[in-house]
């Protein structure tokens, strides 16, 4: 079906489609960068220093940049880490030292909503992380995609979605978005004659995830690029199952990417967070709405993050480890009716995947042959290593009915226009023993 769809302001909470898959892709400790376009596209930072460090943080490894990257070398008291700056406010010395920061000469900060320095330096360590010129931390990445969309959107301008998109993402510009008169369509996923047809004079922004949760679609990133440029229209990539150790969308010319920072960036299940990359020129505007909206994170939350992503590399290596082997595992299930993940050639886009990137993560969607939501539930509840949660990324297991989880009071027809079935299971694979998890699997399929 290649109908362009209108989002209506009536629209219900809904959320996304996908599919399934082994890897071209090794993702190996060795490989430190996700795979280049083949246009050779490369983002225009990997040719700066950053203004923190004192190496060109780009020709670092991933884990040495998840290490050092965005951080002075020596901070306040020589400790090693960076102190947390419990601070609403930052006082000036004297009238003369606060002309100088209105003047733009002193680079501090004023107030907490403003910036932060626990801030600066974990955005500084994301922008380099995402091969990015600019990184600007929100409080949840539901705040980031709004602040993005908010800052760059007036009345009268229109947005195109691919169908598979994060409910909440999908209802912000269908029921609020709306009222204030932006108007939003939505094209079948990876569907590229639909995208380019659905776009107008009035449109300003292309928008997908890549990959999709939870069918774990991926998008060609060359492709959809190529109908942003032809139209003279921004895109906006929202990587957080792929992280910038997987992909980095903005060597394939993206304008924007976008990260729950909650999810594999944070990696523990204990904060919130979300983050927009891209060109300082194109995020000026975003950053100075975000100091009006105060969408910001707390000094405690941002030092949390920095911890997280200390590990993020290796962290990753085990993620995509245990997702490839689980979903192999899962697909040769005979309790199992399909698999959907970007590494096993099953998947529509497991080519797509495999050329764009390292390694596919820890997120899983698979579906029970010959079951009701009940007897899928009963597998969900079965299982003893994963808990039941929303969310993914982290360190733990998780595993949910997305129809119980996510969907439960939407209508059967509109689970159905989405692709969620009743006997569909997300499951998000934390950092534990891959046999572990395979063996917990298996007893929990016979539940």
């Amino acid at each position: 079906m290649t109908k362009n769809m209108t989002i209506d302001s009536s629209a219900t909470d809904l959320g996304r489609p996908s599919d399934s898959v082994p890897a071209k892709c090794d993702p190996s400790p060795a490989d430190t960068s996700s795979k280049a376009p083949s246009s050779g596209q490369t983002p225009s930072s990997t040719q700066k220093a950053s203004p923190r460090g004192l190496v060109n943080e780009q020709t670092l490894g991933a884990s040495t940049q998840c290490v050092h990257s965005g951080e002075q070398r020596q901070k306040a008291e020589g400790s090693i880490t960076a102190p947390i700056y419990a601070a609403s406010t930052f006082t000036f010395e004297s009238t003369d030292a606060l002309l100088r920061f209105v003047n733009g000469e002193d680079d501090r900060e004023e107030y907490g909503r403003y910036g932060n320095p626990n801030e600066k330096s974990v955005e500084a360590k994301l922008a380099a992380l995402e091969g990015a010129e600019s990184a600007i931390l929100y409080s949840s990445g539901m705040s980031a995609i709004v602040g993005l969309l908010m800052a760059k959107l007036s009345s009268g301008d229109e947005i195109v979605f691919f169908d598979q998109c994060y409910h909440r993402s999908r209802e912000f510009c269908a029921k609020h978005l709306s009222r204030f008169g932006v108007v939003t369509h939505q094209v079948p996923t990876g569907d590229f004659e639909a995208l380019e047809a659905a776009i107008t004079p009035r449109t300003k922004m292309l928008v997908s995830e890549s990959p999709t949760n939870p069918h774990l679609t991926t998008i060609d990133l060359e492709k959809f690029v190529a109908v942003g440029k032809s139209n003279e229209v921004e895109t906006l990539i929202d990587a957080t199952l792929a992280t910038p150790f997987n992909i980095k969308p903005i060597a394939y010319g993206v304008d924007y990417v976008l990260h729950s920072a909650t999810k594999y960036l944070g990696g523990h299940n204990d904060l919130l967070a979300g983050v927009i990359c891209g060109r300082n020129e194109q995020l000026e505007s975003v950053r100075s709405l975000r100091g009006v909206l105060g969408g910001v994170n707390s000094p405690h939350n941002l030092y949390l993050l920095e911890r997280g992503l200390k590990t993020f590399a290796l962290r990753m290596q085990r993620h995509n480890e245990n997702g490839l082997a689980i979903a192999q595992f899962l697909e040769s299930h005979p309790r199992v009716e399909r698999v959907y993940y970007p590494g096993l050639k099953s998947h529509p886009s497991y080519e797509t995947a495999a050329a764009q990137m390292r390694g596919f993560g820890g997120l899983i969607t698979f579906s029970v042959k010959d079951a009701d939501w009940k007897a899928t539930s009963r597998i969900v509840d079965a299982a003893k290593i994963p808990r039941i949660a929303a969310s993914l990324g982290g360190v733990e297991s998780l595993i949910e009915q997305p129809l119980v989880m996510s969907y439960y009071h939407c209508t059967p027809e509109d689970r159905a226009r989405f692709g969620i079935a009743d006997n569909m299971i997300r499951m998000s694979c934390g950092i534990e023993d891959t046999d572990d998890l395979i063996a917990d699997l298996k007893q929990a399929l016979q539940a």
